[in-house]
């Protein structure tokens, strides 16, 4: 007997038929930015030395290899010593179904998520300020908890895809957007609310034009139920 599907895998389910080809922009930083990798770093801490904890580091866009190669990426590393479910985010968006499926493995995995970036200076990985914009959003909801730093930024806008004609010579011209449905979007805010986070986070982002970008203040990340500041 085939087993019901649960709320959050029908929501996907619901997103494919509906959502594929949807994006999220900033549009450049999206298309010029590398595609999301992952590797592990240490959290040095006062005489922990190798034993230090380890978190994984996801860093780049959003695209609809991510979660796949997030998954293969976890079989690899399982076995590494002091492993921390705890996944450190970075990513100006991407692809909005992709966000959706990473947020599902994320939520699997039951990790906590904190947006951030890691620097690197010799052999020493030291955490710095980073960014979750766009369709990032959807995948830091999969995290069981969720933390924005203050120096952190998430930014919030409306989804759109955008379909190139060609122009004269080589160059490529916008022929205008297309916007997400009413069904995707309902769609979205049931998701939204199956992770822990309101729905409100959806209706807010599709009243602000793709150009624009929405800066996700302190207060509204905690009233959504977005993020905290800290763990």
């Amino acid at each position: 007997m085939a087993k019901t599907k649960s709320p959050a895998t029908r929501i996907l389910l619901a997103l494919l038929l509906v959502g594929a080809g949807l994006a999220m922009r900033p549009e450049m930083a999206a298309a010029q930015g590398a595609p999301m990798n992952f590797r592990l770093a240490q959290i040095e801490g006062r005489g922990c030395g190798a034993r230090c904890p380890r978190v994984i580091v996801a860093e780049g866009v959003i695209g609809e290899e991510t979660p796949q190669a997030f998954v293969e990426f976890l079989q690899t590393v399982a076995q590494s010593p002091g492993l921390r479910d705890v996944v450190v985010l970075n990513s100006p968006g991407g692809r909005v179904v992709a966000s959706m499926r990473l947020g599902a493995a994320l939520r699997k995995l039951r990790a906590a998520v904190i947006v951030a970036r890691f620097g690197t200076e010799g052999d020493r990985d030291f955490a710095i300020a980073g960014q979750c914009m766009s369709a990032c959003v959807y995948a830091m909801m999969g995290g069981v908890k969720r933390v924005v730093p203050p120096e952190s930024r998430v930014g919030i806008h409306r989804m759109s895809s955008q379909d190139y004609g060609a122009g004269q010579g080589r160059s490529w011209s916008p022929s205008g957007p297309t916007y997400a449905s009413d069904d995707m979007v309902d769609a979205l805010a049931k998701y939204a609310a199956q992770m822990g986070v309101s729905p409100t986070v959806i209706r807010t982002a599709e009243r602000i034009s793709p150009q624009e970008i929405h800066i996700v203040s302190a207060a509204e990340l905690q009233r959504w139920r977005l993020a905290s500041p800290k763990f």
